[in-house]
């Protein structure tokens, strides 16, 4: 393939787009990838259509190496399979919705676990038909509220999704460990620095799930490591490690104190220490109840419910860490205190909750047995020793707090947890049944008896992946593609005025048939300079200045990720580069 940027669909910009917000949104539309067509969608312009293809192609040779079929589900979906399943109304405003002429609801497709289960209970009546993996690579569709960052957080985009189906837990721990593996190797082979997380399942359901994040500091997730064994989460997923329950009857009776003028929890730590409140100094921030008022909403109820959290005051609430714990509730803070008067702003305690039916969730810390200085829902007012299990008895627990550098391993305790961020670009589920039990799905099993097969589904954001390997692969001149997605083998740059354009043409035509993709630089009307910072902000692996040493029969080769420049024979260069990228184009074309 030989293409020519004279006639190419390509403008490179000199200045970055006043709405990009992360280096891959500004580069690529700088680079000439892609262009913004709305809010949230983009145009593939050439260039961009081919990277986007050739990480399709790898993701397509994976899929099909571990056995799974390729198949293509409808975009355009009817609303019934998905209320069978709950998730009309648990996805809530993240789905488009729409009639048809005759008034039948459907919805653009955010996923597919339905159609698949629909699909098997069609067509694969006996224990005989499985294992079955399904797969397809198909456009989806979700409302984000705030589409972001380019490729990272778009309305549409690009995904691939594969669905298994197995007889009993085993065979799905055999189909989830197949599709971890192979999408290792596809991470590795587009060259991402990722990690494999624990996570929440979130909509999706199921028992385990796990995400590939590549690290970025970017990236909208926060997962974090030890640095003690190979614990890995997304910090949604980070569970407390809870102190040892105490006796509840072991303290002293609680005791109420005036606190004026302390809202915060600093000033009433600072109030505490100096008045040597409960006869003890040296009170921190940790030795306090926080508990935040939030507003819960389920999906298809009219009215959200209170819910108090209630947690350690040197913590912080973690919104989505609580989304997560309550998915597929919405969750909120809570604002109209005016309507609670029973809610002390400021001086809020856990002592009068159940008696007005607010629920109460807290963090693990707050362990049956401990005791905390808070508020005596009176303003102006604290307490001392109110301890859990006495005075105060919780709803439950739940994942609230925000989770901090240093913190114990929840796994071997003897690490600390670091914390990064990343970009999600994989998520694999253990489903379970909880599709095949919606539909029904059925199978006749080797004793004459059904028997209801189990799920997973394993997901890769084809499209994002793009923006992802741009996150990671690029320095302050422009995008410095692995050769692996690269849109082009070759950049052949024209840098001279005499027969360089001639000699650069039939260079590239040599390089086309021997099976690479060219990209040549033949524009008249701009200088050498403009081409070379266009080579350089375009990214491809390797480029050839075809210049003034033509003349003495020399080319100059250079790689865009190391900057090294070596002068070779025009005789040798096509040999050389076939050797160079061969391999690579092999493995991925």
């Amino acid at each position: 393939m030989l293409l020519r940027m004279s006639t190419l669909l390509l403008r490179t910009l000199r200045e970055d787009p006043a709405d990009a917000e992360v280096p891959s949104h500004r580069l690529l539309l700088r680079a000439g990838y892609v262009r913004r067509a709305a809010p949230g969608g983009y145009t593939w312009l050439p260039l961009g259509k081919l990277v986007l293809d050739r990480v399709t192609a790898i993701v397509r040779a994976a899929m099909t190496a571990i056995g799974d079929q390729e198949v293509h589900f409808p975009a355009l979906l009817p609303a019934e399979p998905y209320r069978t399943s709950g998730r009309w109304t648990e996805y809530g405003d993240d789905i488009f919705t729409l009639a048809d002429r005759k008034g039948a609801e459907h919805l653009l497709a955010p996923t597919h676990e339905e159609m698949a289960a629909l699909l098997v209970k069609d067509l694969f009546p006996s224990y005989r038909d499985f294992p079955v993996t399904l797969f397809q690579i198909q456009t989806k569709f979700r409302d984000e509220a705030r589409p972001r960052a380019g490729l990272l957080r778009g309305r549409e985009f690009l995904m691939k999704d594969a669905y298994s189906f197995d007889l009993d837990d085993a065979g799905l721990q055999r189909s989830y460990d197949r599709h971890r593996a192979a999408y290792d190797a596809v991470f590795r082979k587009v060259g991402l620095d990722f990690t494999v997380v624990r996570a929440t399942s979130g909509a999706m359901g199921g028992s385990a799930s796990e995400e590939f994040l590549a690290a970025t500091p970017v990236g909208e997730d926060t997962f974090v490591g030890c640095t003690a064994c190979d614990y890995a989460a997304n910090t949604e997923a980070v569970v407390t490690r809870a102190p040892a329950a105490g006796d509840p009857d072991a303290h002293p009776d609680a005791q109420v104190h005036d606190t004026p003028e302390t809202p915060t929890i600093a000033a009433l730590v600072g109030m505490a220490d100096a008045r040597a409140l409960a006869g003890r100094t040296g009170w921190t921030a940790a030795d306090t109840l926080k508990n935040v008022v939030l507003t819960v909403r389920r999906p298809g109820a009219d009215e959200a419910e209170l819910l108090v959290v209630g947690l350690p005051g040197d913590r912080e609430v973690d919104l989505k860490r609580v989304g997560a714990a309550l998915a597929p509730a919405t969750v909120a803070v809570f604002d109209d205190w005016a309507a609670h008067p029973e809610l002390v702003r400021g001086y809020l305690g856990p002592q009068i909750l159940a008696k007005h039916g607010i629920r109460y969730l807290v963090d693990a810390r707050v362990a049956p047995g401990t005791t905390w200085l808070t508020g005596a829902n009176e303003r102006g007012r604290h307490a001392t020793d109110v301890v859990c299990g006495r005075d105060f008895v919780p709803d439950g627990t739940i994942e609230a707090a925000e989770v901090r550098p240093g913190d114990p391993c929840p796994v071997c305790g003897d690490g600390e947890l670091t914390l990064r961020r990343g970009i999600e670009v994989g998520h694999i589920f253990q489903l379970g049944r909880r599709y095949t039990d919606a539909f029904a799905v059925d199978v006749l099993g080797p004793e004459g008896k059904p028997v209801r097969p189990t799920m997973g589904c394993y997901g890769i954001g084809v499209s994002r992946l793009v923006a992802a390997v741009a996150e990671q692969h690029h320095d302050d001149r422009g995008l410095v593609w692995p050769a692996a997605v690269a849109p082009c083998d070759v950049h052949l740059i024209v840098a001279g005025k005499g027969p360089q354009l001639d000699a650069a043409l039939e260079l590239g035509g040599r390089l086309a048939e021997a099976g690479l993709r060219v990209l040549v630089d033949d524009r008249t009307t701009v200088s050498a300079g403009v081409k070379f910072t266009d080579a350089e902000l375009i990214g491809v692996p390797r480029a050839v200045v075809v210049g003034r040493r033509l003349t003495e029969g020399y080319v100059e080769l250079r790689d865009r990720a190391t900057g090294d420049r070596t002068d070779v024979p025009v005789t040798g260069v096509v040999e050389r580069l076939l050797d160079e990228v061969g391999a690579t184009r092999r493995d991925v074309v």
